[in-house]
């Protein structure tokens, strides 16, 4: 059995409150479960395995009607990622919004369709054929926080597992985290986002490129920080797609 495979399921059962899984030897199954039901489940699990979009759906079923954490019980709908199973690059922010909530889908209010411009656009500048479409977007926690506040760190930490299990179903080339909150959900570091920001680092062997949450963007001060966004939009952009 694929390993990441195992550990999804092994991780599922742990979430319904299982702590022991006895598991009979061949010799003590029947030749026919044995030999041919072993075959058809070895199957499904390879194909599963080598399928990102079929690890994703078992991923949110696993997330399933969470109520894990305090966050469950304010929020309309759970918000687990959209894009493209097979991304080569995925962008991981903080949590979902109002817009989010209501929706069931992430970066979709202002911040959503600033980042959406961030992309499309600095894609066309630097002649990338690339649309939000084409990218994969999740946020470190997946209900909304009462108020849009910051997540509490066990919130993070709680739901930490299903943006890891997502990021390794994905595998893609780079990771863009955006803000903060990001940085501190998957790096775990809490440095100055000024200093980290258009530097690489790495996660499971995977780069990390660290930029400005799109809501940070929005504000009319902002404005050197916008031009600092476009250019590790760039940066990574002509890492991941040249």
């Amino acid at each position: 059995m694929n390993q990441e495979l195992l550990r999804n399921y092994l991780l599922y059962y742990r979430d319904l409150g299982f702590k022991y899984i006895y598991r009979r030897t061949p010799s003590a199954l029947p030749p026919a479960v044995s030999e041919t039901g072993s075959a058809e489940v070895a199957a499904a699990e390879t194909k599963a395995a080598a399928d990102p979009a079929a690890q994703l759906r078992i991923i949110e079923q696993d997330i399933g009607d969470c109520r894990r954490c305090r966050l469950h019980e304010g929020r309309k709908r759970i918000v687990f990622g959209s894009g493209n199973p097979s991304a080569r690059l995925v962008f991981v922010g903080e949590g979902p919004g109002a817009e989010e909530d209501e929706q069931g889908l992430p970066f979709v209010g202002r911040a959503g369709q600033l980042l959406t411009q961030m992309i499309e656009g600095t894609a066309r500048k630097e002649g990338i054929p690339l649309a939000r479409k084409d990218v994969y977007i999740c946020n470190v926690v997946k209900c909304r926080p009462p108020g849009n506040r910051t997540p509490e760190p066990d919130e993070i930490e709680i739901c930490k597992q299903f943006l890891e299990r997502q990021l390794l179903a994905i595998r893609p080339k780079a990771i863009c985290l955006l803000g903060a909150t990001a940085v501190r959900g998957l790096l775990g570091r809490k440095d100055p986002l000024g200093r980290m920001r258009g530097n690489w680092y790495r996660w499971q062997g995977i780069p990390v490129m660290v930029t400005y949450h799109p809501s940070f963007l929005l504000r009319q001060y902002n404005q050197s920080a916008k031009r600092e966004a476009w250019e590790d939009l760039k940066k990574v952009f002509h890492y991941v797609y040249d």
